[in-house]
């Protein structure tokens, strides 16, 4: 809810002609919004004083205003303080580093919160530290040099003009909707008869193969669509970083969970598969998305039409090939805006909104299409919505992208 109503409210402001960071800059609108969500954070001491449930609410809104500016800034930031044909490169190691704090603050932080405290303490002294690391990395950015073009005049609401923006939206909802439903069914799908049958707590290791994919699909993006290394170097750089972070996404799991390596060493296959493609795709942005789609499609067609142990590991191998769609849609979609980026921005990170609605519509589907002889059905046959959003994907990363200023890729 955050995301999108500070969204609404930061294009708002841009058509009045108080855009921030028109007036402030691309940096200085990532340090606010670092300092918003800090105070956000502080938020949650007082909270847990009073123990209302609205204060933790208002606590957690002001912190998602607070990411929803440093989302609005910080993503067509990276994009533009490099070569444009390097975007999507450093935007997807951007969102690397950002799945890999996913990856292991749950397990790092949690084993460290429950030892030290106990009751709210282990809500607040986490939540004052998250604070301070927040001021610190608004601080570390303030004084480090970074170019960035200079502040421009007051937005004219002209985005809307840009027809790779408006499909680049409509992607956007599509990715987060279709990402998000994926992983909320996965343990209930993992757990259907026809598939594994599977307890939650045994699925679980399976989700976190999702995520995990995510993760290293990023990093692998990050130099197959940068252009930083010489292309001969390029594959063999990737099959050992896809190695080394399976590795590190097994032991965290068999510390959690127990689990062995004979029950996820399947994920090596599709993280081949990962790297093939982005061999066919090279460094282009476009082309990686198009296909990176058409696979996930081809996984959910299997998904849905099969059963057993490969049904759920298709699934679950769709978080591999999800990895580069926010960045390389983000970067296609604001290509070409100038001087509405920033506005166009606030547009994209709207879409977010996808990841609330798309699930709840896949839960009603899967609701409805289930029948008496047999229950279960209608969730398998429920991920067909998440592969029409897939199609679209597909098609704008082909197609739908293009404009007539040439992509970046």
């Amino acid at each position: 809810g955050a995301y999108f109503v500070g969204s609404v409210a930061y294009f708002a402001l841009s058509l009045r002609g108080s855009d921030p960071i028109r007036r402030l800059g691309y940096k200085r609108a990532s340090i606010a919004g670092l300092l918003l969500s800090a105070l956000g954070a502080v938020l949650f001491v007082p909270a847990t004083y009073v123990h209302v449930y609205g204060a933790y609410l208002a606590a957690l809104f002001v912190l998602g205003l607070g990411f929803t500016l440093l989302q609005i800034a910080a993503n067509p930031f990276v994009a533009i303080i490099g070569e444009p044909e390097g975007a999507s490169g450093r935007l997807n190691l951007a969102q690397a580093f950002n799945s890999l704090g996913t990856t292991l603050a749950p397990i790092v932080g949690g084993a460290l919160i429950f030892r030290l405290f106990a009751g709210d303490a282990a809500v607040r002294w986490p939540y004052l530290a998250f604070a301070g690391l927040l001021v610190l990395q608004a601080g570390w950015l303030w004084l480090t040099r970074l170019p960035e073009p200079p502040p421009s005049k007051a937005a004219t609401g002209r985005a809307w003009e840009h027809p790779q923006l408006v499909r680049g939206m409509v992607a956007i909802f599509c990715y987060v909707g279709a990402e998000v439903a994926i992983g909320s069914l996965l343990i209930s799908f993992a757990g259907l008869p026809r598939v594994m049958g599977l307890t939650a707590d045994d699925a679980k290791v399976y989700l976190s193969l999702y995520w995990g994919g995510a993760m290293i699909g990023r990093f692998l993006g990050a130099i197959s669509l940068g252009r930083q290394m010489p292309a001969r170097w390029r594959t063999v750089v990737m099959v050992g970083l896809g190695l080394v972070l399976f590795w590190l996404l097994f032991v965290l799991n068999r510390l959690e969970s127990g689990v062995a390596l004979d029950q996820v060493n399947t994920l090596l296959l599709f993280i081949g598969l990962n790297i093939f493609v982005f061999h066919l795709a090279g460094p282009n942005a476009d082309r990686a998305l198009g296909l990176f789609a058409l696979v996930t499609m081809g996984l959910l067609v299997a998904a849905v039409s099969g059963g057993g142990p490969w049904a759920l590991w298709a699934l679950t191998a769709i978080g591999l090939f999800n990895s580069i769609m926010w960045s390389n849609t983000f970067t296609l979609a604001i290509d070409g805006l100038g001087e509405d980026t920033a506005q166009g921005s606030s547009l994209l990170v709207m879409m977010i909104v996808g990841g609330a609605l798309l699930p709840y519509l896949q839960g009603l589907l899967a609701d409805s299409w289930a029948t008496p002889e047999d229950p279960d059905a209608g969730l398998q046959q429920s991920f067909l919505l998440p592969l029409v959003c897939y199609a679209y994907l597909a098609w704008y990363g082909l197609r739908g992208s293009r404009h007539n200023k040439s992509v970046a890729a």
